[in-house]
C-alpha cells in the first residue's frame, strides 16, 4: 500500500498540468493522472515527461466528480488526495497534511492554504451553506450580501496561516484517510463537477470526523482553466449542483425555492445584457452573455 496516493483529472490543460506533476515531490507517492479525453496531447505528455505516474486514459469527458472516483477506485495510498490539474504543491506541503493526519486520529479531512497566481490567499476554507448564503454567494447579489452572512460562510477572521476546524475544504486539493473513503464512498456523481467536495464533507462530518484547514501548507492554485473552456455549462453545473446540494440536505423546498431565484436571477441578466447591447455597448461581448444566460434559462437548472 502507498503512503498517499494524489488524484489528478485533467481535461485539455496540459501545459498546467505539466507544472502540476513537476511540483510533486513525495516519496512513495501514488500519482493517479485521469485523462478526461483530452485533446490537446496531455495524456502522451504523462506517458513521455512523467512515466512513473499512472494514466488512465479516458475516451471521453467523464466530468470531475466522475473522473476523480475513477481514481479513488484505482487508488492504494493510506489516505487519497485530490488535487487539480491547475496546482502546484509548494515545498513539503504534502508531507505537512500527511503528518497532520498521522497526528490527528479524529480527522477525516485536511485541506492546504491556497494561493492564487499572484500570491496573494484564494478562499478555500468554508462553512456549510444556509438557504440565506446561498441566495448571495456566487449571485449577482453578492455585494449586498450582510457582511456576516459570508463572514460566517468564509471562515473570515483566523489567519491564513491558521489550523482550525472547518465544514468543508475546496476540492482543488483535499486530502482524505482510506478509511473515510470506505466508510462514506466516494464522490457523489450526481454533482457532474461543483459542490462534490461540499457534500463529500459533510458525509464524512455527518460520520463523525472532523474536517481541519491547515494553514502552514501551502499550494498554487490558478484556477478553472479546464471550466472556461466551456461558460454555458460553467454557469448550468455550478447552479445545479447548488440546488442538488440543497435538496439532498435541506429538502425539496428549500430546492426549489432557491432554483426559482437563480433563473429569476438569470432572466434579469439576460433582459440587462440585451439592453446594453441593443445601445451598443460592448456588443459581441452582450451577445455571448445572452447566448450563455439563454442556455442557463433552457436547461431550467434540472439535473
Amino acid at each position: 500500500m502507498a503512503d498517499l496516493s494524489i488524484i489528478i483529472v485533467s481535461w485539455n490543460v496540459r501545459d498546467l498540468l505539466t507544472a502540476c506533476l513537476a511540483s510533486i515531490h513525495h516519496p512513495g507517492a501514488e500519482v493517479i493522472v485521469v485523462d478526461s479525453g483530452s485533446s490537446d496531447g496531455s495524456a502522451a505528455m504523462v506517458r513521455e515527461r512523467f512515466p512513473w505516474a499512472r494514466l488512465i486514459a479516458l475516451d471521453h469527458n467523464a466530468g470531475f466528480t466522475a473522473g476523480n472516483n475513477t481514481g479513488l477506485r484505482a487508488s492504494t495510498g493510506r489516505y487519497v488526495m485530490l488535487l487539480n490539474p491547475d496546482t502546484e504543491v509548494i515545498g513539503d506541503a504534502l508531507q505537512q497534511m500527511v503528518a497532520y493526519l498521522d497526528a490527528h486520529s479524529d480527522v477525516g479531512v485536511v485541506g492546504p492554504h491556497t494561493l492564487n497566481s499572484d500570491g496573494t490567499t484564494q478562499s478555500t476554507r468554508r462553512r456549510f451553506p444556509t438557504l440565506p448564503t446561498a441566495f448571495f454567494e456566487s449571485t449577482w447579489l453578492q455585494p449586498c450580501a450582510p457582511r456576516r452572512i459570508l463572514d460566517r460562510y468564509y471562515v473570515a477572521g483566523p489567519p491564513d496561516d491558521a489550523t482550525l476546524d472547518v465544514d468543508w475544504v475546496q476540492g482543488s486539493a483535499l486530502m482524505a484517510r482510506r478509511a473515510v473513503y470506505e466508510q462514506v464512498g466516494g464522490l457523489d456523481e450526481g454533482y457532474v463537477m461543483y459542490s462534490e467536495e461540499m457534500d463529500w464533507c459533510r458525509r464524512i462530518k455527518d460520520a463523525g470526523w472532523r474536517v481541519v484547514y491547515l494553514g502552514s501548507a501551502q499550494i498554487v492554485h490558478h484556477g478553472g482553466k479546464s471550466s472556461e473552456q466551456v461558460t454555458a455549462r460553467r454557469h448550468i453545473h455550478f447552479n445545479t449542483s447548488k440546488v442538488r446540494y440543497f435538496r439532498k440536505h435541506h429538502g425539496a423546498l428549500a430546492a426549489e425555492t432557491l432554483r426559482a431565484f437563480l433563473l429569476l436571477n438569470y432572466a434579469w441578466q439576460l433582459l440587462l445584457e440585451a439592453f446594453k447591447g441593443a445601445l451598443g455597448h460592448k456588443r459581441p461581448v452582450r451577445r455571448a452573455r445572452v447566448k450563455a444566460y439563454w442556455q442557463v434559462l433552457k436547461s431550467r437548472l434540472r439535473e
